[in-house]
Parts: structure tokens; C-alpha cells; sequence
């Protein structure tokens, strides 16, 4: 395997696409393409790191179609490590929940009553971790936008989603930050969170030919509404809760049509695509990508 990884070549920029493309948007894509291909955040961690794999994996950790026929009879250490997982994956959704995600790692460990070496064994990146504890989760907000799109009344069907993925946001620190972020490595959570944003484009243009949702509404005004509630959440989580449903109110009332006037120009992709992988990098205190990157052409469709 190439630990340089050039974007240029067609083989590498698939590789990424295929992880990558499973981002918060399509919009974004080329941007945290490039971005993650060139270490988005100015970490210690390794090429190899940033793909998910860790350098000092064993081929204990390697899937168990690899595995001799003999090795595959459950151990007692194997069922050891599995139940360390899941008590790893508890305390991390708990810390999550009430401190947010950027929470440290040794914190979760003591949570889960393991060391710091067992965690980054089962998990060696943050996102590993963050793509399994929200597994769960991102499946309910897939449902959301399903149950949206089944609903008879378009713009009914907007706005109880735009609720619901809300009071989601409300009820789990680190889900509300999750949203307002992009993790280009925790594929299986970034593929729910496309799934979710399809499903969310369809619901747009249902809702548009109804004539009861503005036609100036962007999917980036979505974003920014996240970005706001998480805001709201944060600042009034213990003196006023429910502070966050006035917030929503008011934009979807802005959202319907007609509108009373114009608005002022959405945020270009590119810039918010860096603001939310930005926001990934400030909550573990390294710096977010320049300003000046370069973006990869996003594939044809």
C-alpha cells in the first residue's frame, strides 16, 4: 500500500471518492476529497492512521475471513476484547451524550474501566470510535427523512423532519456537534448521513412544488440551521432546554413561501465545507485546513 497516496492518480482519487463521497453533502465533497488527502487537520497521526488503519495492528485485529480455520473458535480472550469493545462503545456514547465529542480519549477509557492501550487497540482514530458509537443513531436519522418523504403533505413532511433531526440534535450533546462536522474517514457513518441528505434533496423539491417552501431555499441553509441549533443547545442545555424549538420555529417560518424578501447570498460550498471540517479539527484542538486548498473535480455523475 502507498502511504503517499497522490490525489492526481485515478486509482488513489477513486479510493478516497469511494469514502468519501459519503460526506454531509455532495456539495462538499471535492473539498474534503482534496482536504483529507492532503491530512486535513495537522495531526500527529500517520497516513495510515487518517485510512483508518493503525500501524501497530496485529493480526489479531484482522477480519476473521483472513484468519486460519483453527483460530476461528471463540477464546475466552476473544470474548474478553468483545465485551471491552462494547463497554468502551457505552462509556463513549454516555460521554458523548452529555460532555460532547471532543471529549478525550483517555477519559472514555477510564469511563469504560480499561486502558488507554485497549482502546486504541479496538479503536485506533476518534472517528472509529465515533462511527461506531453513533451507528445506531445515524440509522435514526435515516428513518427520519424516510418517514418525511412518506408523509402526503410535502411541506408537512419538511418540517416534521427538520424538527425531528432538531430534537435529535437536543437529546445528545454529541450528535448535535456530529451534524455540524465532517468525518471523511468513518465511512459507515458518513454513508448513512448521504443516504439522509438524498432523501433530504427529494424532500426539498417535493415541498418546492407545493409552493409552500421558498425557491431560494438551498441544502446549505440546512447546514447552517444545524450549525445554529447546536449553538442554541449548547448555550442554554441546563438553564433553558427547550430553547432550541423557538430558535426552529422562526426559520421555518423564514423557509415558507412567499418569502418577504430576499435573502442574501448562501455561504459558497467550498468555504462551508471547511468551516464544518474545521469545527472537526477545533474540537480536537489542531488546526483546521489553509484557506488556499485546492479542490479535486468531483466526478460526473
Amino acid at each position: 500500500m502507498s502511504l503517499t497516496a497522490p490525489v492526481e492518480k485515478s486509482s488513489t482519487q477513486g479510493s478516497f471518492s469511494a469514502s468519501l463521497s459519503f460526506g454531509w453533502v455532495d456539495f462538499i465533497t471535492p473539498a474534503i476529497t482534496n482536504i483529507a488527502a492532503s491530512k486535513a487537520c495537522k495531526d500527529p497521526e500517520s497516513p495510515l492512521q487518517l485510512l483508518g488503519y493503525d500501524e501497530v495492528m496485529t493480526t489479531s485485529d484482522r477480519p476473521d475471513a483472513d484468519r486460519p480455520a483453527q483460530e476461528h473458535r471463540e477464546t475466552p480472550l476473544r470474548r474478553d476484547a468483545e465485551r471491552n469493545r462494547e463497554r468502551i462503545i457505552d462509556a463513549a456514547r454516555s460521554a458523548f451524550a452529555s460532555d460532547g465529542i471532543e471529549i478525550s480519549m483517555a477519559s472514555v477509557a477510564r469511563a469504560a474501566g480499561v486502558g488507554i492501550a485497549t482502546l486504541f487497540r479496538r479503536f485506533p482514530t476518534r472517528e472509529d470510535l465515533i462511527d461506531a458509537v453513533f451507528a445506531d443513531t445515524m440509522h435514526g436519522y435515516v428513518e427520519a427523512v424516510e418517514t418525511a418523504l412518506a408523509d402526503p403533505d410535502p411541506w408537512h413532511g419538511f418540517t416534521g423532519y427538520v424538527e425531528t433531526v432538531s430534537a435529535m440534535q437536543a437529546a445528545d450533546r454529541g450528535f448535535a456537534e456530529l451534524l455540524t462536522m465532517t468525518f471523511p474517514t468513518a465511512t459507515l457513518m458518513e454513508t448513512e448521513r448521504h443516504r439522509a441528505y438524498t432523501g433530504f434533496l427529494t424532500l426539498v423539491e417535493r415541498a418546492k412544488t407545493t409552493g409552500r417552501l421558498r425557491e431560494d431555499f438551498v441544502s446549505q441553509d440546512l447546514v447552517l440551521l444545524l450549525m445554529a441549533n447546536a449553538g442554541v443547545i449548547a448555550a442554554t442545555r441546563t438553564a433553558a432546554p427547550d430553547s432550541w424549538r423557538r430558535l426552529i420555529g422562526y426559520l421555518l417560518q423564514a423557509f415558507a413561501a412567499p418569502p418577504t424578501a430576499p435573502l442574501p447570498p448562501a455561504p459558497d460550498p467550498e468555504d462551508l465545507a471547511r468551516a464544518m471540517l474545521g469545527l472537526n479539527c477545533a474540537s480536537r484542538g489542531q488546526e483546521p485546513p489553509a484557506n488556499g486548498v485546492q479542490t479535486v473535480a468531483h466526478p460526473a455523475k
